[in-house]
């Protein structure tokens, strides 16, 4: 292997630790603070919602404690293996990650601090308050990270620097040019799959811990813990559920309409096309179709059938690439081969099958959670329930398989070719191979890859025998709420 190969194994396993973290971080913050704003409005249920909210909330700090260890990893990798993408996308890439540190991951870390010592010390809606500002970091975090990954995906806002040869801001466009960065299309849709996909992971284990304590509780005689506790978490968490795989599915749709557009190697390869042709049937696997004729093309186009419905097949898509770039430099760009690799093409094409059929079983799971729950009945198994802890690996493991297909299916570019001024030969572009370092030996990232991957493995043990942990912990329905008292002095504790 060369160092090459080594530096795209690293960010690649890096950026799969880190994202096991990041959705659940998202879509938990908002749902506690959704719980905690319940239990903030009072009502007859208003103390359950507020151990509910305690409860999910050890889950939420212990995977937010992880999630900031495994991506401080991120963005050093862009200074050292990666210094020639860095020095080539510095003015465009620096800001949003900038951003992102200065601005959402402050936020964050202050306002988590205060939710976590403020219970008892602070006024109840400055508490709420806190996790609602914790909430919108998480939310804010991510859109400055999806458009620094989006302009990788589809360049918006930048030219090239004729003199210097970097990507910069349009000086043109001015403010206008680093909004472009931020708000165009690709980043957009990919903001909104990615926020679904946060709603399914969270959800998912709202449903699943909650079911499984719902089936424990009545098991161990005490129904009204059921009653009072897990049957209103659980029918919250189900909803959220069909929410979030909807919205997934949804905006999956749209986001696999626009990669025709601005990939049309990487649709290719996730559809598994053959030959180009009208009313494409979906393969789930190869030579295995659904008998919906022109489905595929209808996913593609909105047509079943007709000029519309066409697709183009792998090997024509990699021969209009090699012609259409290759005008720019034959040498570098002219071989079709270069566009998409055997081993690549089948990443994506299963890839995207995984990713979309766990979209599908966790929407099935969350409609026939709602049904077990009908007319106020508590779902009551001969077992603990505990079929339904299965099913929190899915969204993450759907998860993981669309970055996977996104990022590989992108190359061979590390910034895929700018499709707004496709007519230019002065693209924004930049191959994986050019991006490398040409400082770093082999022996350097193969140590760091070795020793990286041993400290991720380590904190993920941590992180699942924690999160276990405080699962079966549960919920103590006899422990005293702490309330504020404003005459008082409360002991700074940890409370969650």
């Amino acid at each position: 292997m060369e160092a090459l190969d080594l530096a795209r194994w690293q960010f690649g396993i890096t950026t799969v630790y880190h994202f096991l973290q990041v959705p659940l971080t998202i879509g938990m913050a908002f749902l506690v603070a959704v719980m905690q704003t319940k239990a903030y409005k009072g009502g007859p249920n208003a103390k359950a919602w507020d151990k509910l909210a305690q409860f999910f909330g050890k889950l939420l700090v212990i995977n937010f404690a992880l999630g900031a260890a495994t991506g401080i990893v991120q963005e050093f990798q862009f200074g050292m293996n990666w210094s020639e993408y860095a020095r080539y996308m510095g003015d465009i890439f620096g800001a949003p990650l900038a951003f992102e540190a200065l601005l959402s991951f402050f936020l964050e870390s202050t306002f988590v601090g205060i939710w976590i010592f403020g219970r008892g010390r602070i006024s109840p809606k400055a508490h709420l308050a806190s996790i609602w500002c914790f909430s919108a970091g998480t939310f804010t975090s991510a859109l400055w990270i999806i458009a620094a990954n989006s302009f990788m995906q589809d360049p918006h806002g930048a030219v090239v620097d004729p003199e210097t040869g970097r990507a910069i801001l349009n000086p043109d466009g001015s403010v206008g040019a680093f909004l472009d960065v931020l708000f165009n299309k690709t980043s957009m849709l990919a903001f909104a799959h990615t926020i679904s996909a946060a709603f399914m992971v969270s959800a998912t284990m709202i449903v699943s811990l909650s079911m499984w304590w719902m089936a424990k509780s009545i098991k161990a005689g005490r129904t009204e813990e059921a009653e009072t506790y897990w049957r209103p978490a659980a029918k919250f968490g189900l909803a959220w559920l069909i929410v979030g795989s909807l919205a997934g599915i949804l905006t999956g749709h749209f986001i696999g309409q626009h990669v025709i557009d601005i990939q049309p190697q990487k649709a290719a390869a996730m559809m598994g096309i053959e030959e180009t042709g009208e009313a494409q049937e979906f393969a789930l696997l190869p030579g295995v179709d659904l008998p919906v004729p022109g489905l595929e093309s209808f996913m593609a186009t909105n047509h079943f059938s007709g000029p519309e419905s066409e697709l183009k097949s792998i090997e024509d898509v990699k021969m209009e690439l090699a012609e259409k770039y290759g005008a720019i430099d034959e040498e570098k760009y002219g071989d079709p081969e270069l566009y998409m690799t055997g081993g690549i093409a089948a990443t994506a094409f299963y890839s995207f099958r995984v990713m979309m059929v766990l979209g599908f079983v966790l929407l099935i799971a969350a409609i026939a959670g709602l049904v077990f729950l009908r007319g106020g009945k508590l779902y009551d198994p001969k077992g603990k329930g505990s079929w339904w802890n299965w099913l929190i690996p899915l969204p993450f493991i759907a998860s993981m398989f669309g970055w996977i297909m996104t990022e590989m299916g992108r190359q061979p570019f590390i910034v895929n070719p700018q499709q707004a001024s496709a007519g230019s030969t002065d693209l924004v572009m930049l191959l994986t191979t050019d991006g490398l370092s040409g400082s770093v030996q082999l022996q350097s990232v193969l140590i760091s890859l070795i020793g990286f991957t041993a400290i991720y493995t380590f904190l993920g043990v941590i992180w699942v025998i924690l999160l276990r942990r405080y699962a079966v912990e549960g919920i103590n329905p006899a422990a005293k709420v702490i309330e504020y008292d404003e005459s008082a002095e409360a002991p700074i504790t940890f409370m969650y």
